[in-house]
């Protein structure tokens, strides 16, 4: 069924103005003015609400285990909280098992998640087995539609580190092959040693262990190591939620120089600080790596503005109240990670936007444009321009919202915002032109979202928008 939005102020990257817009068969069908609706099209009233496109997700784990359970949002609700926040492509991740192939990896997230969300969505390989034959993996990963693939800096016990010569043998393959590697960055042997350090006292410390022993320099060492590698190579190497200060500061030399480094951070970096963990309930913040000090957060800010920070993701990964109770007091127990799909792009225009921060188009770019462009989806989405797909989200900026775990969409029973006074909620979120959400509610088709193959690295360096 056709759909005209009439009156709104549609919203891009770089523009703003008062049209209306046509969706038809999935697609945007025109952008204009005065349309006359056919018989059996709808026309919803948009005056006074942003027209934007749909909010994506690079960055999320859903039905993830790790620590002996598993996410509590699965790929069916999880792609409804996604949609009730104005998110209408995520991208999760297939991490090969060492020893196995790492297309059976993405094989076996495909038969997880393929007739179950609810709103668009694509994969990251994540190679840990790198060897001799691993160009050739990734070479068929891009050829089949994915052509970024996550390592990982750390997590050597668990097997899935690579180290330096690997991660220096893959850069210079995503060199040939257009294809981007999503490193974790932190300092492996230094982290290592300072946990073992600090768990001596973990009785004493608590949550406030986990802080001390991934110090915000344990990030910025590896980030420096790895953009030394992504320049002598000529690759691309994207630092996923990108936590500390000084990695900013990094980021920023290595593009003046040329290098072919892109950074992403999370609400939780920009919004929350490491006071946290001096709460009673300060595990529950626990995320890898963790939140840091106000300062690091501060020029978080400054680099999402400037243009360091090329877009705004979330690592939502949910852990209930009683999946968190399982670290018993040890914080090297705790599940890490936290709901944050369902809230990013309403945070971001209250404390963004609302805040003076930057505008509306740049929050545009931030989780839309930048994150379809970095991720090969551009312009099918990312854009209103006619011919993408009609993910479209009409966002009332007026409209008050308190966050409550209770009226989320999220299966987790707590919010790191609980209580936090937003201006600004999605009050219509359509996927490919179906309604998914209304008001915070999911109203769309369970199983309505697809695979979204991605197209490799060519020429879309010089249109990545800083």
């Amino acid at each position: 069924m056709s759909t005209i939005l009439k009156g709104g102020t549609l919203v891009t990257e770089t523009d703003a103005f008062q049209a209306d817009l046509v969706m038809d068969r999935g697609t945007i069908a025109a952008v204009g003015r005065n349309f006359q609706p056919r018989k059996g099209t709808e026309v919803v009233d948009a005056r006074g609400m942003y027209v934007m496109p749909g909010g994506i997700d690079a960055h999320v784990h859903f039905q993830l285990p790790f620590c002996g359970t598993v996410s509590s949002d699965d790929f069916l609700n999880g792609t409804k909280a996604a949609a009730c926040g104005g998110v209408t492509t995520v991208i999760d991740y297939a991490i090969q098992t060492k020893g196995r192939p790492v297309m059976e990896a993405v094989e076996k997230r495909r038969a997880e998640a393929d007739g179950r969300v609810c709103v668009d969505y694509a994969l990251h390989a994540g190679i840990t087995d790198w060897k001799d034959g691993s160009p050739r993996d990734l070479r068929r990963l891009v050829a089949y539609g994915i052509p970024t693939v996550k390592m990982f800096m750390i997590y050597r016990k668990e097997g899935w580190m690579a180290d330096d010569y690997m991660l220096f043998s893959a850069l210079e393959e995503t060199a040939r092959c257009g294809a981007m590697i999503e490193l974790h960055a932190e300092s492996v042997s230094l982290l290592d040693g300072l946990v073992a350090r600090y768990h001596r006292n973990w009785k004493r410390l608590g949550a406030r262990g986990h802080a001390l022993s991934r110090p915000a320099f344990a990030e910025e060492e590896a980030v420096r190591r790895a953009i030394m590698w992504a320049g002598a190579t000529g690759g691309r190497v994207y630092i996923v939620h990108m936590s500390a200060g000084a990695s900013a500061d990094a980021v920023r030399e290595a593009q003046e120089r040329g290098v072919r480094v892109y950074a992403e951070t999370c609400p939780q970096y920009l919004l929350l600080d490491d006071s946290v963990f001096r709460k009673r309930n300060g595990h529950l913040y626990a995320t890898c790596p963790q939140i840091k000090s106000k300062a690091d957060a501060e020029r978080l800010w400054r680099g999402v503005t400037n243009g360091e920070v090329s877009l705004i993701a979330t690592d939502t990964c949910t852990f209930t109240t009683r999946q968190k109770a399982m670290w018993g007091g040890d914080f090297t127990k705790i599940p890490y990670g936290m709901p944050g799909v369902e809230t990013m792009v309403p945070l971001m225009h209250t404390f963004g936007v609302g805040a003076g921060r930057f505008s509306v188009n740049r929050l545009v770019q931030l989780v839309s444009a930048n994150p379809a462009r970095l991720h090969g989806l551009y312009p099918q989405k990312g854009t209103l321009a006619v011919g993408a797909d009609a993910d479209v989200v009409v966002f009332d900026p007026r409209r008050k919202h308190v966050i409550s775990p209770r009226r989320l969409q999220t299966n987790c029973d707590w919010s790191p915002y609980d209580g936090w006074r937003l201006t600004g909620w999605p009050a219509l979120v359509f996927s490919r032109g179906r309604l998914a959400a209304r008001n915070g509610k999911f109203v769309g088709e369970e199983g309505w979202g697809r695979f979204v193959r991605r197209e490799p690295w060519g020429g879309i360096e010089g249109r990545i928008q800083q």
